[in-house]
């Protein structure tokens, strides 16, 4: 059973998330992945929605850094549950074991920007893997037929063919995807798009979540500015859909706008910048606009800082990087729906140094973190019991990535405890059923990385 939060959200849209210097001065992307060696993850399959344990560690495993170079550990696989994939797809998230290596100065490209590739173009902070708009279907003009991908023939020339009409992942896969908007690839678990539950949309485009319930990796909230969520592979920074509306940190907090819109068209004959291209399928109720990637055009708004350039990033200020740094967005409309080019795309900012490697051949420091949790990180958690009453179930909702694990104590009002569960890092929604607990007052213990909060629950029916 989904919980809502939209209104806890709004109420929260006061609080900035600012990061220290600490994390400035030593680089946020060795400090900023969910470290995790002990818990495991759990998914869901079509027709049951109970969790099944899938016995895989979720989050990152390690992290090590040189003077150029930023090694994480990871099996791809979050904390929050993962599938059912409603169109087909067998697969479920297995563990990737992969290594994801980051230059630790990231450099603007030199000549023609890098096109994004297939597969893994950077990795959440979580650790799982990042796509960019594609699925690998194209339209072939020589069959007038979709080509490229499970079920299709194969693209002429191969699936690392240039094609002139290339389909949308997010669009045409959307009954694909998890409560999380992501899916696996042959096992590999991804996202294409900003990582947050559909339920939590202001317009809900998929009913997912109303069986198989999952949170994503973090609740966007108007009025605060989103946290770090990732690394593409030239080393640039990843955030979520809302930052300071100036580059400098001026304005107060926006919705951060992709600079891409639909093109005015009926037919597919032509690219957006002219170019007479072999004819794609008309625009139809089969193939709506926004159907292929080339249904977009890129229209510059100078006078509008939030607009973000054709890679889908800005130079700006955000609160990791106090001093500015080139930073990607995962752009969302006004009902925060995911938008075009979704992250990072099509083309890279910077040079691609990074990418998956097979083992680290140089001298690392080891990088652990810290058990503790901070009283500014503690206080932008903001943990609250949503809804309150409650008398079946409720959550424990955070405004904010939960970093480190939190045990949850139920305790009724002669200190007995009645619940114990715990929250994992990657995460931002603990449910908790009190189906069975007597109506009266409880008390829910918050406890981990040194703090301590206690919050009242009534149950009541």
């Amino acid at each position: 059973m989904r919980v809502h939060f939209k209104a806890w959200v709004g109420m929260m849209g006061a609080m900035v998330a600012m990061g220290g210097s600490w994390a400035q001065g030593e680089g946020a992307l060795v400090t900023s992945w969910l470290q995790n060696t002990t818990a495991t993850g759990n998914y869901y399959v079509t027709g049951n929605p109970t969790l099944l344990p899938n016995n895989i560690l979720v989050n990152c495993q390690a992290v090590a850094y040189s003077d150029d170079w930023v090694y994480v550990s990871a099996t791809g696989v979050p904390a929050y549950p993962t599938g059912p994939f409603q169109d087909g797809n067998p697969s479920q998230a297995t563990n990737q074991s992969r290594i994801n290596r980051f230059p630790r100065s990231p450099q603007p490209a030199s000549g023609t920007p890098q096109v994004t590739n297939p597969g893994n173009i950077g990795l959440f902070i979580n650790g799982v893997a990042l796509f960019d708009y594609r699925d690998g279907v194209a339209w072939n003009p020589n069959t007038q037929a979709l080509c490229g991908g499970p079920g299709n023939p194969p693209c002429p020339g191969g699936p690392m063919a240039s094609m002139a009409w290339n389909r949308d992942a997010v669009v045409a896969e959307r009954h694909g995807f998890d409560c999380a908007k992501g899916h696996p690839a042959m096992g590999n678990y991804h996202h294409h798009q900003n990582p947050s539950a559909f339920d939590l949309d202001y317009v809900v485009i998929s009913d997912i979540c109303n069986l198989y319930d999952a949170d994503g990796l973090y609740v966007m909230a108007p009025g605060t500015h989103s946290p770090l969520l990732g690394f593409a592979y030239d080393g640039y920074p990843i955030y979520g859909a809302y930052g300071f509306q100036g580059a400098d940190g001026s304005g107060g907090i926006v919705r951060i706008e992709s600079g891409y819109a639909l093109r005015n068209i009926t037919v597919r004959t032509h690219h957006a910048d002219g170019t007479d291209v072999p004819d794609g399928p008309p625009v139809s109720a089969q193939y709506p606009l926004g159907y292929f990637r080339e249904d977009y055009e890129f229209l510059p708004a100078p006078g509008e800082p939030q607009r973000l350039d054709a890679f889908n990033g800005r130079f700006c200020v955000t609160p990791e990087y106090p001093q500015g740094t080139y930073a990607y967005f995962t752009t969302v409309d006004a009902n925060q729906n995911s938008t075009y080019p979704y992250a990072v795309g099509p083309q890279f900012y910077g040079q691609v140094t990074g990418g998956a490697v097979n083992a680290i051949t140089e001298a690392t420091t080891v990088y652990t973190g810290t058990n503790a949790i901070s009283e500014a990180a503690w206080a932008r958690l903001a943990p609250a019991i949503i809804p309150n009453p409650a008398s079946d179930f409720c959550a424990v909702q955070t405004a904010h990535i939960l970093t480190h694990p939190l045990t949850l104590r139920l305790l009724d009002a002669t200190g007995t405890a009645r619940l114990q569960q715990r929250m994992l890092p990657g995460s931002t929604l603990s449910p908790i059923d009190v189906q069975t607990l007597p109506s009266g007052t409880y008390f829910l213990e918050i406890e981990g990385g040194g703090m301590r909060q206690v919050l009242r629950l009534v149950v009541g029916r």
